[in-house]
Protein backbone atom coordinates (compact mmCIF):
# COMPACT_ATOMS: atom_id res chain seq x y z
CA UNK A 1 0.00 0.00 0.00
CA UNK A 2 1.36 3.48 -1.06
CA UNK A 3 1.75 5.57 1.96
CA UNK A 4 1.71 8.94 0.35
CA UNK A 5 -1.51 10.42 -0.07
CA UNK A 6 -2.72 11.46 -3.43
CA UNK A 7 -4.62 13.88 -4.43
CA UNK A 8 -7.69 12.18 -5.13
CA UNK A 9 -7.08 10.43 -1.55
CA UNK A 10 -7.10 14.08 -0.25
CA UNK A 11 -10.73 14.83 -2.14
CA UNK A 12 -12.32 12.09 -0.47
CA UNK A 13 -11.12 12.87 2.63
CA UNK A 14 -12.61 16.55 2.22
CA UNK A 15 -15.71 14.39 1.07
CA UNK A 16 -16.01 12.36 4.23
CA UNK A 17 -15.29 15.12 6.59
CA UNK A 18 -17.92 17.38 4.91
CA UNK A 19 -21.01 14.63 4.79
CA UNK A 20 -19.84 13.94 8.63
CA UNK A 21 -20.24 17.93 9.69
CA UNK A 22 -23.31 18.05 7.03
CA UNK A 23 -25.11 14.78 8.89
CA UNK A 24 -23.85 14.48 12.68
CA UNK A 25 -26.88 17.47 12.92
CA UNK A 26 -30.15 17.41 14.61
CA UNK A 27 -31.17 14.18 16.44
CA UNK A 28 -27.30 12.48 15.85
CA UNK A 29 -25.90 15.73 17.10
CA UNK A 30 -26.27 14.21 20.34
CA UNK A 31 -24.79 11.41 20.06
CA UNK A 32 -21.33 12.20 19.56
CA UNK A 33 -19.00 10.27 21.25
CA UNK A 34 -21.42 7.72 22.73
CA UNK A 35 -20.34 3.46 22.50
CA UNK A 36 -17.66 1.73 21.65
CA UNK A 37 -15.59 -0.69 24.38
CA UNK A 38 -16.88 0.06 27.77
CA UNK A 39 -19.96 1.61 26.81
CA UNK A 40 -21.54 0.09 24.44
CA UNK A 41 -24.84 0.70 26.53
CA UNK A 42 -24.78 4.42 25.43
CA UNK A 43 -27.89 5.28 23.43
CA UNK A 44 -27.82 2.03 21.41
CA UNK A 45 -31.03 2.27 19.48
CA UNK A 46 -29.70 5.93 18.59
CA UNK A 47 -26.40 4.20 17.25
CA UNK A 48 -28.55 1.67 15.36
CA UNK A 49 -30.50 4.87 13.28
CA UNK A 50 -27.42 6.38 13.02
CA UNK A 51 -25.72 3.15 11.69
CA UNK A 52 -28.96 2.33 9.29
CA UNK A 53 -28.49 6.53 8.50
CA UNK A 54 -25.19 5.50 7.12
CA UNK A 55 -26.27 2.30 5.35
CA UNK A 56 -29.11 4.66 3.49
CA UNK A 57 -26.27 6.59 2.38
CA UNK A 58 -23.25 4.17 1.16
CA UNK A 59 -21.37 4.85 4.01
CA UNK A 60 -21.04 1.21 5.14
CA UNK A 61 -19.40 -1.78 3.67
CA UNK A 62 -16.99 0.83 1.54
CA UNK A 63 -14.58 -1.77 1.60
CA UNK A 64 -16.49 -4.72 0.24
CA UNK A 65 -16.65 -5.81 -4.00
CA UNK A 66 -19.22 -4.00 -5.36
CA UNK A 67 -20.90 -7.16 -6.60
CA UNK A 68 -21.63 -7.63 -2.73
CA UNK A 69 -23.22 -4.26 -2.28
CA UNK A 70 -19.84 -2.08 -1.08
CA UNK A 71 -18.15 0.37 -2.79
CA UNK A 72 -15.14 -1.05 -3.50
CA UNK A 73 -13.02 1.84 -2.26
CA UNK A 74 -9.33 1.21 -1.72
CA UNK A 75 -7.44 0.47 1.29
CA UNK A 76 -6.35 3.94 1.52
CA UNK A 77 -9.35 5.25 1.35
CA UNK A 78 -10.87 3.20 3.72
CA UNK A 79 -8.07 4.24 6.38
CA UNK A 80 -9.20 7.66 5.35
CA UNK A 81 -12.91 7.28 6.16
CA UNK A 82 -12.33 5.31 9.10
CA UNK A 83 -10.00 8.29 10.45
CA UNK A 84 -12.27 10.69 9.49
CA UNK A 85 -15.10 8.92 11.38
CA UNK A 86 -13.04 8.72 14.60
CA UNK A 87 -11.86 12.17 14.37
CA UNK A 88 -15.81 13.72 14.12
CA UNK A 89 -16.59 12.35 16.94
CA UNK A 90 -19.16 10.12 15.19
CA UNK A 91 -20.80 7.44 17.61
CA UNK A 92 -19.53 3.86 17.76
CA UNK A 93 -21.12 2.02 15.10
CA UNK A 94 -23.84 -1.16 16.13
CA UNK A 95 -22.54 -3.37 13.88
CA UNK A 96 -19.27 -3.74 13.42
CA UNK A 97 -18.95 -7.70 13.65
CA UNK A 98 -21.19 -8.28 11.33
CA UNK A 99 -19.88 -5.22 8.93
CA UNK A 100 -16.07 -6.14 9.29
CA UNK A 101 -15.35 -9.91 10.41
CA UNK A 102 -18.82 -12.03 9.17
CA UNK A 103 -19.14 -10.07 5.81
CA UNK A 104 -16.07 -10.77 4.25
CA UNK A 105 -16.01 -14.23 6.16
CA UNK A 106 -18.93 -15.54 4.18
CA UNK A 107 -17.70 -13.56 0.68
CA UNK A 108 -14.58 -15.93 1.42
CA UNK A 109 -15.89 -18.92 2.60
CA UNK A 110 -19.73 -18.60 2.19
CA UNK A 111 -22.22 -20.58 -0.82
CA UNK A 112 -23.88 -18.12 -3.31
CA UNK A 113 -27.00 -18.36 -0.99
CA UNK A 114 -25.28 -17.78 2.54
CA UNK A 115 -24.38 -14.41 0.35
CA UNK A 116 -27.65 -13.44 -0.81
CA UNK A 117 -28.93 -14.44 2.13
CA UNK A 118 -27.05 -12.71 4.96
CA UNK A 119 -24.80 -9.97 2.63
CA UNK A 120 -27.73 -7.91 2.40
CA UNK A 121 -28.89 -7.38 5.97
CA UNK A 122 -25.69 -6.64 7.48
CA UNK A 123 -24.49 -3.99 5.23
CA UNK A 124 -28.13 -2.39 6.09
CA UNK A 125 -27.57 -2.60 9.32
CA UNK A 126 -31.24 -4.69 10.33
CA UNK A 127 -29.17 -8.32 11.48
CA UNK A 128 -26.70 -7.52 13.78
CA UNK A 129 -24.16 -10.29 15.17
CA UNK A 130 -22.30 -11.51 18.22
CA UNK A 131 -19.49 -13.91 18.24
CA UNK A 132 -19.57 -17.65 19.81
CA UNK A 133 -16.17 -18.57 20.25
CA UNK A 134 -15.02 -18.21 23.71
CA UNK A 135 -16.00 -20.59 26.39
CA UNK A 136 -15.10 -20.90 30.01
CA UNK A 137 -12.41 -23.52 29.38
CA UNK A 138 -11.37 -21.91 25.95
CA UNK A 139 -10.60 -18.26 25.59
CA UNK A 140 -7.46 -17.55 24.77
CA UNK A 141 -6.69 -21.41 23.57
CA UNK A 142 -9.46 -21.03 21.53
CA UNK A 143 -8.78 -24.91 20.00
CA UNK A 144 -9.98 -25.97 23.23
CA UNK A 145 -13.56 -25.85 22.17
CA UNK A 146 -16.60 -27.78 23.60
CA UNK A 147 -19.70 -27.37 22.53
CA UNK A 148 -21.20 -29.39 20.76
CA UNK A 149 -22.83 -29.03 17.37
CA UNK A 150 -24.87 -32.68 15.99
CA UNK A 151 -26.46 -33.01 12.46
CA UNK A 152 -29.72 -34.13 12.77
CA UNK A 153 -31.41 -34.86 9.79
CA UNK A 154 -31.29 -31.24 8.36
CA UNK A 155 -30.62 -29.36 11.42
CA UNK A 156 -27.71 -28.53 13.67
CA UNK A 157 -28.17 -28.99 17.25
CA UNK A 158 -26.15 -27.16 19.61
CA UNK A 159 -25.07 -27.76 22.92
CA UNK A 160 -22.83 -25.83 25.13
CA UNK A 161 -21.85 -22.42 26.96
CA UNK A 162 -19.96 -19.36 25.61
CA UNK A 163 -18.73 -16.43 27.63
CA UNK A 164 -17.21 -13.03 27.27
CA UNK A 165 -19.79 -12.33 23.58
CA UNK A 166 -20.18 -8.92 23.07
CA UNK A 167 -23.41 -7.46 22.80
CA UNK A 168 -25.28 -10.98 22.08
CA UNK A 169 -28.22 -9.50 24.20
CA UNK A 170 -28.38 -6.64 21.44
CA UNK A 171 -27.97 -9.14 18.89
CA UNK A 172 -30.09 -11.34 16.28
CA UNK A 173 -27.90 -13.90 15.04
CA UNK A 174 -24.31 -15.60 16.76
CA UNK A 175 -21.44 -17.31 14.53
CA UNK A 176 -20.12 -20.23 16.55
CA UNK A 177 -17.54 -21.69 16.85
CA UNK A 178 -18.57 -25.62 17.79
CA UNK A 179 -17.12 -29.13 17.70
CA UNK A 180 -18.67 -31.24 15.46
CA UNK A 181 -17.33 -34.58 15.00
CA UNK A 182 -16.84 -36.47 18.39
CA UNK A 183 -13.77 -37.12 19.82
CA UNK A 184 -11.79 -34.72 17.82
CA UNK A 185 -9.45 -32.51 19.20
CA UNK A 186 -7.67 -29.24 19.38
CA UNK A 187 -8.27 -27.74 15.73
CA UNK A 188 -9.51 -30.76 13.74
CA UNK A 189 -13.58 -31.52 13.72
CA UNK A 190 -15.02 -28.33 14.58
CA UNK A 191 -17.93 -26.33 12.11
CA UNK A 192 -18.55 -22.85 11.82
CA UNK A 193 -22.11 -22.54 12.12
CA UNK A 194 -24.92 -19.32 11.95
CA UNK A 195 -27.05 -19.24 14.94
CA UNK A 196 -30.51 -16.85 15.74
CA UNK A 197 -30.50 -15.65 18.73
CA UNK A 198 -34.34 -15.50 19.01
CA UNK A 199 -35.09 -19.12 19.98
CA UNK A 200 -35.82 -21.33 22.95
CA UNK A 201 -32.49 -22.67 23.28
CA UNK A 202 -30.43 -19.79 23.57
CA UNK A 203 -30.44 -18.02 26.86
CA UNK A 204 -28.34 -14.89 26.88
CA UNK A 205 -27.08 -13.35 30.31
CA UNK A 206 -25.10 -10.09 30.71
CA UNK A 207 -22.39 -10.02 32.79
CA UNK A 208 -22.02 -6.78 34.75
CA UNK A 209 -18.25 -4.96 34.10
CA UNK A 210 -16.81 -2.92 37.42
CA UNK A 211 -17.43 0.29 34.51
CA UNK A 212 -21.45 -0.42 35.01
CA UNK A 213 -21.83 -1.58 31.45
CA UNK A 214 -23.06 -5.27 30.61
CA UNK A 215 -21.83 -5.64 27.09
CA UNK A 216 -20.23 -8.73 27.69
CA UNK A 217 -22.81 -12.02 28.00
CA UNK A 218 -22.76 -15.43 29.19
CA UNK A 219 -24.50 -17.75 25.88
CA UNK A 220 -26.14 -20.83 26.88
CA UNK A 221 -26.93 -22.93 23.71
CA UNK A 222 -29.22 -26.04 25.13
CA UNK A 223 -30.85 -28.26 21.99
CA UNK A 224 -29.85 -24.77 19.96
CA UNK A 225 -31.12 -24.95 15.69
CA UNK A 226 -30.20 -24.22 12.84
CA UNK A 227 -30.42 -25.59 9.83
CA UNK A 228 -27.83 -27.61 7.76
CA UNK A 229 -27.03 -24.96 5.44
CA UNK A 230 -26.08 -22.38 8.12
CA UNK A 231 -22.51 -24.16 8.22
CA UNK A 232 -19.79 -21.88 6.50
CA UNK A 233 -17.06 -23.71 5.19
CA UNK A 234 -17.26 -27.14 5.10
CA UNK A 235 -18.15 -29.18 7.87
CA UNK A 236 -15.45 -30.13 10.53
CA UNK A 237 -13.07 -27.17 8.83
CA UNK A 238 -14.28 -24.48 11.02
CA UNK A 239 -10.84 -23.29 12.30
CA UNK A 240 -9.34 -22.42 9.03
CA UNK A 241 -12.73 -20.27 8.63
CA UNK A 242 -12.24 -18.87 12.07
CA UNK A 243 -9.05 -18.10 11.81
CA UNK A 244 -9.62 -16.22 8.75
CA UNK A 245 -12.37 -13.89 10.55
CA UNK A 246 -10.00 -13.48 13.25
CA UNK A 247 -7.55 -11.99 10.29
CA UNK A 248 -10.22 -9.22 9.37
CA UNK A 249 -10.48 -8.25 12.80
CA UNK A 250 -7.64 -5.99 12.90
CA UNK A 251 -8.29 -4.42 9.88
CA UNK A 252 -8.61 -0.84 8.51
CA UNK A 253 -10.54 -0.21 11.27
CA UNK A 254 -7.95 -0.11 13.78
CA UNK A 255 -6.97 3.46 12.34
CA UNK A 256 -9.78 4.96 13.28
CA UNK A 257 -8.92 2.84 16.69
CA UNK A 258 -5.42 5.33 17.09
CA UNK A 259 -7.90 8.54 16.64
CA UNK A 260 -9.68 7.51 19.13
CA UNK A 261 -7.03 7.50 21.05
CA UNK A 262 -5.77 10.65 20.34
CA UNK A 263 -8.75 12.55 21.61
CA UNK A 264 -8.38 10.25 24.82
CA UNK A 265 -4.41 11.52 25.44
CA UNK A 266 -5.55 15.08 24.20
CA UNK A 267 -8.21 15.07 26.90
CA UNK A 268 -5.89 13.95 29.47
CA UNK A 269 -3.62 16.55 28.39
CA UNK A 270 -5.86 19.24 28.82
CA UNK A 271 -7.05 18.55 31.69
CA UNK A 272 -3.45 18.46 33.21
CA UNK A 273 -3.06 21.79 31.95
CA UNK A 274 -6.14 23.31 33.62
CA UNK A 275 -5.20 21.47 37.13
CA UNK A 276 -1.46 21.95 37.40
CA UNK A 277 -0.37 18.89 36.96
CA UNK A 278 1.91 19.00 33.71
CA UNK A 279 4.41 21.14 35.91
CA UNK A 280 5.12 17.63 37.62
CA UNK A 281 8.30 16.52 35.24
CA UNK A 282 7.62 12.95 35.83
CA UNK A 283 4.00 13.36 34.32
CA UNK A 284 5.03 15.57 31.75
CA UNK A 285 7.29 12.91 30.61
CA UNK A 286 5.12 10.31 30.80
CA UNK A 287 2.42 12.24 28.45
CA UNK A 288 5.01 13.19 26.08
CA UNK A 289 6.13 9.71 25.82
CA UNK A 290 2.62 8.53 25.28
CA UNK A 291 1.84 11.34 22.23
CA UNK A 292 5.55 9.62 20.61
CA UNK A 293 4.44 5.79 21.22
CA UNK A 294 0.77 6.94 19.46
CA UNK A 295 2.26 8.32 16.47
CA UNK A 296 4.61 5.13 15.99
CA UNK A 297 1.66 3.22 16.47
CA UNK A 298 -0.10 4.77 13.39
CA UNK A 299 2.73 4.29 11.03
CA UNK A 300 3.73 0.69 12.26
CA UNK A 301 -0.47 0.20 11.86
CA UNK A 302 0.07 1.44 8.35
CA UNK A 303 2.81 -0.98 7.86
CA UNK A 304 1.15 -3.75 8.99
CA UNK A 305 -1.70 -2.72 6.48
CA UNK A 306 0.31 -3.03 3.64
CA UNK A 307 1.83 -6.18 4.66
CA UNK A 308 5.28 -4.80 5.62
CA UNK A 309 5.04 -6.29 8.87
CA UNK A 310 5.37 -10.38 9.63
CA UNK A 311 3.35 -11.17 12.70
CA UNK A 312 2.13 -7.29 12.78
CA UNK A 313 -1.54 -7.88 13.74
CA UNK A 314 0.20 -9.35 17.00
CA UNK A 315 2.75 -6.41 17.00
CA UNK A 316 -0.15 -3.97 17.20
CA UNK A 317 -2.23 -5.83 19.55
CA UNK A 318 0.54 -5.89 22.05
CA UNK A 319 1.25 -2.45 21.45
CA UNK A 320 -1.70 -0.52 21.37
CA UNK A 321 -3.22 -2.78 24.87
CA UNK A 322 -0.01 -1.78 26.54
CA UNK A 323 -0.47 2.11 25.48
CA UNK A 324 -4.13 2.27 26.29
CA UNK A 325 -3.29 0.29 29.92
CA UNK A 326 -0.52 3.11 30.46
CA UNK A 327 -2.65 6.01 29.17
CA UNK A 328 -5.50 5.00 31.62
CA UNK A 329 -2.99 4.56 34.56
CA UNK A 330 -1.90 8.21 33.82
CA UNK A 331 -4.98 9.69 33.53
CA UNK A 332 -5.87 8.68 37.04
CA UNK A 333 -2.45 10.20 38.43
CA UNK A 334 -3.74 13.26 36.79
CA UNK A 335 -6.95 13.46 38.68
CA UNK A 336 -5.82 13.00 42.09
CA UNK A 337 -7.83 11.96 44.73
CA UNK A 338 -10.51 13.01 43.44
CA UNK A 339 -10.51 9.93 40.26
CA UNK A 340 -11.17 7.91 43.49
CA UNK A 341 -14.80 8.97 43.79
CA UNK A 342 -17.56 7.85 41.41
CA UNK A 343 -20.60 9.92 40.80
CA UNK A 344 -24.20 9.14 42.86
CA UNK A 345 -25.92 6.13 41.75
CA UNK A 346 -28.61 6.09 38.68
CA UNK A 347 -31.64 4.41 37.85
CA UNK A 348 -29.45 1.83 35.47
CA UNK A 349 -26.22 1.50 37.41
CA UNK A 350 -25.15 1.61 41.54
CA UNK A 351 -22.42 4.12 40.07
CA UNK A 352 -21.73 6.87 37.37
CA UNK A 353 -18.47 7.15 35.93
CA UNK A 354 -16.97 9.84 34.15
CA UNK A 355 -14.81 9.33 30.66
CA UNK A 356 -11.39 9.01 32.15
CA UNK A 357 -12.27 7.04 35.15
CA UNK A 358 -14.29 4.72 32.24
CA UNK A 359 -10.95 4.24 30.67
CA UNK A 360 -9.03 3.41 33.89
CA UNK A 361 -11.18 0.36 34.36
CA UNK A 362 -11.83 -0.94 31.52
CA UNK A 363 -8.40 -0.54 29.52
CA UNK A 364 -7.13 -3.47 32.49
CA UNK A 365 -8.97 -5.82 30.01
CA UNK A 366 -7.13 -4.58 26.77
CA UNK A 367 -4.00 -7.02 27.31
CA UNK A 368 -7.40 -9.69 28.14
CA UNK A 369 -9.30 -10.06 25.21
CA UNK A 370 -9.63 -9.85 21.41
CA UNK A 371 -6.19 -12.06 22.33
CA UNK A 372 -4.15 -12.16 25.66
CA UNK A 373 -0.61 -9.93 25.45
CA UNK A 374 0.88 -14.10 26.32
CA UNK A 375 -0.55 -15.63 23.36
CA UNK A 376 0.55 -12.93 21.02
CA UNK A 377 3.81 -13.17 22.62
CA UNK A 378 3.38 -17.21 21.78
CA UNK A 379 2.47 -16.21 18.07
CA UNK A 380 5.23 -14.37 17.58
CA UNK A 381 8.28 -16.46 19.20
CA UNK A 382 6.74 -19.39 17.38
CA UNK A 383 5.21 -18.73 13.74
CA UNK A 384 7.48 -15.35 13.57
CA UNK A 385 10.63 -15.88 14.87
CA UNK A 386 10.23 -19.97 14.64
CA UNK A 387 11.14 -20.50 18.39
CA UNK A 388 10.43 -24.33 19.42
CA UNK A 389 7.09 -24.43 20.45
CA UNK A 390 5.36 -24.23 23.72
CA UNK A 391 4.99 -27.33 25.67
CA UNK A 392 1.48 -28.99 25.49
CA UNK A 393 -0.43 -27.87 29.05
CA UNK A 394 2.19 -25.07 29.61
CA UNK A 395 0.89 -22.21 31.43
CA UNK A 396 -0.04 -19.29 29.48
Amino acid sequence: MDLIESAEDRAFRAEVRGWLEEHLTGEFAALRGLGGPGQDHEAFEGRLAWNRHLAEHGWTGIGWPREHGGRGLSLWQQVVFHEEYARSGAPARVNHLGEELLGPTLMAFGTPEQQERFLPPILAAEELWAQGYSEPGAGSDLANVSTRATLEGDTWVLDGQKVWTSNAHLSDWLFVLARSEPGSQRHRGLSFLLVPIEQEGVDVRPIEQLTGGSEFNEVFLTGARTPASHVVGAPGDGWRVAMALLGFERGVSVLGQVIGFARELEAVVDLAGSTGAVEDPVLRDRLAGLAVELEVMRWQALRGLSGATPGGDSVFKLVWAGWHKRLGEVAMDVRGLDGLVARPATEDSAYELDELQRLFLFSRADTIYGGSDEVQRTILAERVLGLPREPKGAQR
